[in-house]
């Protein structure tokens, strides 16, 4: 048994995209696999559980597909994640992680028996599933369809349905497992639901793209946590020490830029008097 400091060392990533049919779950996770690899989609595997149409998008580079069809047990899917590590992929897409949830309920209903008990041979292999994917030390995304439902929505004077995306189809509190979870709206637009990077959290909503993958691996390859950071800023002695800490944690930086523009201020405002008074000059 030992006591250590805590530290994050080249995180890998667990994330979630939740949307609606055609909201471009797909299409988002390849564009933050691509950033998430720095362009080299080679590295990058997609566990496609939706008919191929992964394929739908070869123009963005060359990735590579595993089809997985049915049945999509829990097993097949660890099996499946196994191969890509083996086979040196950097970044995992699972597109979709409802399959999974939907085997293990049909599962459950073709149990005989009392129900409630049943649920004891369905999250063991639940369990397995969420920890292979957390435990791997690979960047996995996961995608997961949403219920959908229509609302009526005013436009041009006329009452017209809209299609929203509702609640996740996997476990409920699926998404407390991962760093982060973005939604993403019809119209492409994402928010982050939840963000323990504190790269998006409270931000407006956006359109994805490679430079967010490019974010979330900086924010993987920093050694400091974001209090960590605070610290070091507290510390600097001088405006060259406090530009190099910026700089070598940029994203993480950026959520604290106010404390950094804080500290420049003091640092000239000393500059200043020191150099008004004479002292420290020649």
């Amino acid at each position: 048994m030992e006591l250590k400091k805590s530290e994050r060392s080249k995180a890998k990533i667990k994330m979630a995209l939740q949307a609606p049919s055609g909201a471009g779950k797909s299409y988002s996770a390849l564009l933050l696999a691509q950033g998430l690899t720095n362009g080299n989609l080679s590295k990058v595997a997609v566990i496609d559980t939706e008919a191929g149409s992964s394929n739908l998008y070869a123009h963005i580079g060359s990735y590579n597909v595993l089809n997985l069809e049915s049945p999509h047990s829990p097993e097949r899917y660890i099996e499946a994640i196994d191969l890509c590590i083996k086979s040196g992929m950097e970044v995992i897409i699972l597109d979709s992680i409802s399959h999974c949830w939907d085997f293990l309920l049909d599962y459950h209903a073709s149990l005989t028996g009392n129900s409630f008990t049943n649920w004891n041979k369905i999250t063991p292999r639940q369990k397995a599933f969420v920890e292979k994917i957390l435990q791997s030390d690979i960047h996995i995304i996961c995608t997961m369809r949403v219920k959908q439902d229509y609302v009526l929505s005013e436009k041009n004077g006329k009452m017209v349905p809209e299609k929203v995306g509702l609640k996740a189809i996997q476990r409920d509190e699926i998404s407390y497992e991962f760093t982060i979870v973005f939604d993403i709206d019809y119209k492409h637009f994402a928010t982050a639901s939840k963000d323990r990077t504190n790269l998006f959290e409270g931000k407006p909503q956006f359109v994805i793209n490679s430079n967010t993958g490019k974010k979330i691996l900086d924010w993987c390859n920093s050694n400091m946590t974001k209090g960590e950071l605070q610290v070091k800023v507290t510390e600097c002695n001088n405006l060259s020490e406090l530009t190099i800490l910026f700089n070598n944690n940029l994203e993480m930086a950026k959520t604290i830029e106010q404390e950094f523009i804080a500290k420049k201020k003091l640092l000239q405002e000393l500059t200043a008097n020191i150099s008004s008074n004479g002292n420290g000059t020649h």
